[in-house]
């Protein structure tokens, strides 16, 4: 995945996959979409993620579960 929108670093949140520039983990998006939460929820809980990355990390999430299983 581009390194503009996410990268890891071991002394941030003990190295998991963080939106870039901030302290919050990929993963947090797709625990509150998972649960009853919207994207609106995620980016009011959390200003440092812009809309603009939080969809574009969705987007190429998407397409590489399109990718995966294009090739089985």
């Amino acid at each position: 995945m581009d390194t503009s929108l996410v990268n890891r670093n071991p002394e941030i949140m003990s190295g998991a996959l963080c939106f870039t520039g901030t302290r919050v983990p990929a993963k947090t998006l797709f625990d509150y979409l998972e649960g009853s939460s919207s994207l609106v929820d995620f980016l009011e809980d959390f200003p440092t993620v812009t809309q603009s990355k939080a969809i574009a990390v969705l987007e190429a999430a998407r397409e590489r579960l399109a990718a995966d299983a294009s090739a089985t």
